[in-house]
């Protein structure tokens, strides 16, 4: 068929197609004799799935590699491309929605009796734009994909060591690993068929204990190496690509939400957002239970510095610097104030769980 024939099948306009082939989207053959171009079956398909990608907003570029796995059939490839798409679409969504919030708050100001103190406008629009720009800032500054595959190794020579007594001045955060994800496990103790959330999954460890308690686990992370290990590994979980900051689900969507040693790669206004994250996909009796490296308040946090400097320890001084880890006062007091009863179990100096249970 001609450009036209096409171009009213697809319901797309010929400037469209044309462009898309100027882009090496499509390469229709030409007809012998008259050089016009005939579109076959096949190019009316490229078309079509060209055209429903760039509905979902992906780019020209992500379309060209998109469409590259498709014709190598490799399915895996083209699910991570739709989901990237998918968690860009659910972290403008979120903004939207707190956009809308912030706009509501000020209305609300505006009709308030009196005066309207310009002063309070001022204060609601930074704190949006601080907000926004704490969630557009987090990057994978420690490159987790190019550690996927010595992941559970290390996770486990720690623990041997650590089981063994032997002590080290090196920067090992996974010591009591296995302890503190069975207790984990232990405290959600799932009800069979519960939806459950395993935020930066890694390899999938913690979300491999509840799936095999009986929970329908999904296990989420930013590194594609990473989910492709924990994929291996469990291939009954739902495995996809998301971040803390804009969880690609719809509100209410979870029983309970797990973390295990993730939550300290945010900044501490990027974990009220990831707390908030939280709260919105699961249901009302949802619970949380986070298991991470945390002071418990900036007494112990400013003391274990002065420590690991008189000591000398600099991969533990750079990774109380760069590495953010939680104060527990100030998250179990978050937690307490938006309607969870807590409790906590101490591992070591640092490893904590913290369980965050509804009081409705």
């Amino acid at each position: 068929m001609n450009i036209k024939e096409a171009a009213d099948r697809l319901g797309i306009s010929a400037r469209a197609i044309r462009f898309y082939e100027e882009k090496g989207l499509i390469s229709p053959a030409k007809q012998t004799g008259n050089g016009y171009r005939s579109y076959t079956e096949n190019d009316i398909w490229r078309l079509q799935t060209i055209a429903a990608l760039r509905e979902i907003g992906m780019s020209l570029e992500d379309i060209a590699h998109a469409i590259g796995e498709i014709d190598q059939g490799n399915q895996q490839r083209l699910e991570e491309y739709l989901e990237l798409q998918q968690a860009v679409m659910y972290a403008q969504w979120i903004e939207l929605k707190r956009m809308l919030d912030t706009t509501q708050r000020m209305i609300d100001l505006n009709r308030q009796d009196g005066p309207l103190e310009v002063s309070h406008l001022h204060v609601l629009a930074d704190s949006s734009r601080r907000l926004r720009e704490a969630r557009q800032n987090w990057h994978d500054r420690w490159n987790y994909d190019t550690q996927a595959s010595i992941h559970d190794e290390r996770v486990q020579a720690t623990n041997r060591a650590n089981s063994e007594h032997v002590k080290s001045e090196q920067l090992e955060l996974y010591h009591n690993y296995d302890e503190a994800l069975e207790q984990t496990a232990d405290w959600i103790s799932p009800i069979l068929g519960e939806k459950g959330l395993d935020i930066g999954t890694g390899t999938g460890n913690l979300a491999g204990r509840l799936l095999q308690r009986g929970a329908d686990m999904t296990a989420i992370d930013q590194s594609r190496e990473m989910l492709r290990t924990c994929r291996n590994k469990y291939p009954d979980m739902h495995v996809k690509l998301g971040n803390f900051l804009a969880l690609p689900f719809a509100d209410h969507s979870f029983d309970f939400v797990v973390s295990s040693f993730a939550f300290h790669h945010l900044s501490p206004d990027q974990q009220l957002l990831a707390l908030e994250e939280m709260q919105r996909v699961l249901t009302s009796r949802g619970r949380i239970c986070l298991t991470d490296l945390m002071f418990t308040d900036a007494d112990h946090r400013d003391a274990f510095t002065d420590q690991v400097k008189a000591t000398g320890q600099e991969e533990w001084l750079r990774a109380v610097r760069e590495r953010h880890f939680p104060l527990l006062g100030e998250l179990c007091v978050w937690l307490e104030s938006h309607g969870y009863v807590t409790k906590l179990i101490r591992y070591n100096e640092l490893l904590h769980t913290v369980l965050a249970v509804p009081l409705r």
